[in-house]
């Protein structure tokens, strides 16, 4: 074979696996009949996990920025305070308004110890999984300056329950959980559907 058409066996080959890639692992999963999620899916669903951090962080829009990264009836669960994970998980807020209020806002004005200005949420490590619904995830939780200037700290992470709606990908459940909670299996959220 000439080395003319060895490379253009190779550019071949090579854009028919770019081009079956596309959307990947969603062209992996459609083949075998799974749920499948697009390049643009996981994209957007990593950009609202972006604006949760900015909606926490900022108390923007009295709160109803943080709110709006939730469905309408999205809740807040918390599994990482011991009273949170030994009743298996406290919802803390259900609804936007419960939300917007969760972070400082709503009611209270974004004027409350609850307005977190000297610190940030840094969500790392996202993982982004499809399911027959939607998809599911799980993402670090690591926070600066929650302890003192200039201090970093893991504080257990979130698992995330996401749904599609008219509005774009929103979180239908986010659980906050202990830190070795996907170490060990009894610390973990048995089933995130």
């Amino acid at each position: 074979m000439s080395n003319v058409k060895w490379s253009a066996t190779i550019v071949v080959a090579c854009v028919m696996a770019f081009v079956a890639g596309r959307g990947w692992p969603g062209i992996a999963a459609q083949a075998q009949g799974g749920p499948s999620l697009t390049a643009l899916d996981y994209q957007e669903i990593t950009q609202l996990i972006n604006r949760y951090a900015y909606g926490i962080d900022t108390c923007g829009n009295n709160g109803y920025d943080y709110a709006d990264v939730f469905t309408p009836d999205g809740v807040f669960i918390d599994k990482n305070s011991d009273a949170g994970f030994k009743a298996g998980g406290r919802v803390l807020a259900s609804g936007r308004e419960a939300l917007a209020t969760l972070v400082g806002g709503g009611s209270r004005g974004c004027k409350t110890k609850l307005v977190w200005t000297d610190w940030s949420h840094l969500m790392l490590n996202h993982q982004i999984t499809p399911t027959a619904t939607g998809a599911t995830g799980r993402v670090y939780l690591v926070q600066m300056g929650m302890t003192g200037p200039g201090t970093i700290a893991r504080h257990g992470g979130y698992e995330d329950v996401y749904v599609k709606t008219a509005a774009g990908w929103r979180i239908k459940s986010r659980t906050h959980v202990r830190d070795k909670a996907w170490h060990a299996p009894g610390l973990q959220t048995p089933d995130l559907n």
